[in-house]
């Protein structure tokens, strides 16, 4: 007989899906698809939003005229200066800037002789600094002011000199301060070299300009940045004894600046937490060996036995006899 042969599988035809399944995977899809357009929708309308505020707060951070936006100090710490830069000094004698470097550390002034508010302010601000400062000025560091404007006269420097130098009530100031005018070139090159930029109005005669001083090194190298109108006695000493790499101050200075660190930032010395916390332990050890050290020394001075008894002339034999009597 032969074997009955079955086969391994059937094909079955697909049947038709339901209507009802179909329906249900549309709604599925059209809902999908409407999920997708409205978080699209939505994202495009945050991006707008965004836009439009960062527009907004950009038009809002900077809503100065446009001169004024081109005026500020740029920090240029390191920055050598134009020691070659030719000017004229309050009498008229031309002098290079360089004259006043090499010995001592140097307080820069940037201003125009004939402005009618803010140079004056830097001034005035400087000389009260200074008198509080124990330095004096043409012995531990010179006073050097440039104009920035081509049109001051050795005249005009003369006047603010006088002026500056009888406000400072200090033997021998004049020789430690300088005004000095000079042509555009010169200006430039100094003003570029400091990061100071400001701008002439041809309506009101007058330059828009932001106000500094600053500290330079014996070898005219930019130290120390200064903002405003009023500048701290005790910052100005530390820049000064920090640009004389410690030819001018006392120990104390010394420490300060171990405590004190300049901040180019907020363009001030602010205290080193290290520093202080290194020098603090340091008097403690000192002040604890101190203590010790008396105590021991005292210690000794009452364990020494006392000398023996002597009798009257300080013969022994008779204190002995007069013992037994």
């Amino acid at each position: 007989m032969r074997p009955l042969l079955f086969p391994c599988h059937f094909e079955v035809a697909d049947a038709p899906e339901p209507l009802w399944r179909r329906r249900a995977r549309s709604a599925e899809e059209s809902a999908l698809l409407t999920k997708k357009s409205r978080s699209f929708a939505a994202l495009r309308m945050t991006t707008a939003v965004c836009l439009f505020l960062m527009t907004g707060l950009a038009r809002a951070a900077d809503t100065r005229p446009a001169m004024l936006r081109e005026v500020g100090i740029e920090q240029r710490l390191g920055r050598d200066l134009p020691l070659d830069a030719l000017f004229a000094d309050e009498l008229g004698r031309p002098v290079r800037l360089g004259q006043y470097f090499g010995r001592r550390p140097v307080i820069l002034v940037l201003a125009y002789y004939n402005c009618p508010m803010l140079c004056t302010q830097v001034f005035n601000g400087l000389v009260s600094s200074l008198r509080v400062v124990g330095f004096d000025a043409g012995k531990e560091f010179e006073v050097v002011a440039v104009s920035f404007d081509p049109r001051d006269r050795p005249r005009d420097a003369a006047a603010k000199k006088k002026a500056y130098v009888d406000e400072y009530r200090r033997p021998g100031a004049a020789l430690g301060w300088h005004f000095l005018t000079g042509g555009s070139g010169s200006i430039e090159r100094i003003t570029r070299a400091a990061g100071f930029r400001y701008k002439y109005d041809e309506n009101t005669g007058q330059f828009a300009h932001s106000t500094a001083i600053y500290v330079a090194t014996p070898e005219g190298k930019l130290s120390r940045y200064f903002y405003g109108i009023e500048y701290g006695p005790r910052d100005l000493r530390l820049a000064l004894v920090e640009a004389s790499s410690g030819r001018i101050g006392s120990p104390v200075d010394q420490i300060l600046l171990y405590c004190y660190h300049y901040d180019p930032k907020l363009a001030r010395y602010s205290a080193a937490i290290m520093g202080m916390v290194r020098v603090g332990g340091a008097a403690a050890v000192v002040i604890l060996s101190t203590f010790l050290i008396i105590m021991w020394r005292r210690d000794r001075l009452r364990q020494r036995p006392d000398p023996l008894p002597r009798g009257d002339g300080g013969d022994p034999g008779r204190a002995s006899a007069e013992r037994r009597h």
